[in-house]
C-alpha cells in the first residue's frame, strides 16, 4: 500500500511539472505543434492592443517564414517574464530572486522589451531590435527647462538630474521606467509610483499627478504626438539603450532562427518599413542603428 500511495504521489507531481512547463518548446516542437505563442502587452504602438503593432507584424512576419501559425498572447508587465520563462521572480537591483514556478503561456517575447541585466539572468535576449534611451518627461507649463546638449550622454544625464532636487518624478515600479535605477531619490528628486497602466502615464502627468515622469524614448515620441503642446523634453536620464525580443534559455534554436529572420528583414526592407510605419521619427534620433 505504502508502494503504491508513494508511486501515486510521483505520478501526480509530474502531471503537475508537466502542466506548469506545458510547451515550453524550441524550435522542432514548435514547428510540430504548429503554432507560434507571441507575448505581448499593450505598449507604445509595439503592441497597440487592436490587433496590429510593430512588435505584432514583426513576429506574425516570423510565423510565416517558420511556417506556422501566429497566436498572440496578452500578458502584463508583472508577469511577462515568468509567463515565457515559467518561474516567477522579482527584481532586486541588477539581480533578480527566482520565487517558485509558474505556467509557461508563450514562445517570444516581443513588446519593446528592453534589455537589462536582472531580465538576462532570467530569459536570453535576441539581437537588438529597437534602440531606446530613457527621458524625463515634463508638463509644458513647468519652469524646467529642457537641456542644450553637450553630445556627452555622462554630462547630459547629470545636468537633467541637477534639476530633480524637490521636484516630483513618476516612475513605474520593476520596469525599466523604475526610478530607482537612474538615482532619482539621490537626486533630490520626489519618487513617485505610478499604479496605472503604461499608457495612462502621460494623461496623469498632463492631470497634475506628478510635474515628472520616466519614458523611454518610443513611447515618449507616441506621447508628444498624441498630446502636442502639453508635454516636453528635459533631457536624458539613461544612455542609449536597447530593446529585443525575449526567447527562454532552454530555447537556443529558436533564437537562432529569429535572429535570421530578424537580419533578412533588414536586408529585404521589411524592417525598416515597419520603422517607418509605426516611429516615423526614431530614426531622427537614432540615425546609427537605422
Amino acid at each position: 500500500m505504502k508502494t503504491k500511495v508513494v508511486s501515486a504521489l510521483f505520478s501526480l507531481l509530474a502531471l503537475i511539472f508537466s502542466a506548469v512547463n506545458a510547451f515550453g518548446d524550441d524550435l522542432p516542437e514548435i514547428k510540430k505543434r504548429g503554432v507560434l505563442r507571441h507575448l505581448g502587452v499593450p505598449y507604445a504602438n509595439f503592441v497597440t492592443g487592436s490587433g496590429d503593432g510593430f512588435s505584432v507584424e514583426l513576429i506574425q512576419g516570423f510565423a510565416e517564414h517558420l511556417g506556422v501559425k501566429y497566436e498572440f498572447v496578452q500578458t502584463s508587465w508583472p508577469t511577462v517574464i515568468q509567463d515565457l520563462s515559467g518561474k516567477m521572480v522579482r527584481p532586486m537591483g541588477d539581480d533578480v530572486d527566482i520565487l517558485g514556478n509558474a505556467p509557461i503561456k508563450g514562445d517570444i517575447i516581443a513588446t519593446g522589451l528592453t534589455v537589462l541585466t536582472w531580465r538576462k539572468k532570467i530569459i536570453d535576449f535576441s539581437t537588438p531590435t529597437f534602440p531606446t534611451q530613457m527621458w524625463l518627461l515634463a508638463r509644458a507649463d513647468s519652469s524646467l527647462q529642457p537641456i542644450k546638449s553637450t553630445g556627452d550622454a555622462a554630462k547630459d544625464i547629470k545636468m537633467v538630474k541637477a534639476m530633480l532636487k524637490g521636484r516630483s518624478v513618476l516612475g513605474v515600479a520593476d520596469t525599466c521606467l523604475d526610478p530607482h535605477l537612474y538615482g532619482i531619490e539621490k537626486s533630490g528628486g520626489n519618487v513617485m509610483f505610478f499604479q496605472g497602466k503604461l499608457n495612462e502615464l502621460s494623461p496623469a502627468v498632463i492631470k497634475g499627478e506628478a510635474e515628472t515622469c520616466i519614458y523611454e524614448v518610443p513611447d515618449a515620441l507616441n506621447a508628444l504626438k498624441r498630446w502636442p503642446g502639453k508635454l516636453k523634453v528635459i533631457g536624458p536620464l539613461s544612455g542609449k539603450q536597447a530593446m529585443g525580443c525575449g526567447f527562454r534559455k532552454s530555447c537556443p534554436e529558436l533564437r537562432t532562427a529569429f535572429n535570421q529572420y530578424l537580419e533578412q528583414s533588414r536586408r529585404d526592407g521589411t524592417y525598416l518599413h515597419l520603422v517607418d510605419k509605426y516611429y516615423e521619427d526614431v530614426v531622427v534620433y537614432f540615425p546609427g542603428f537605422f
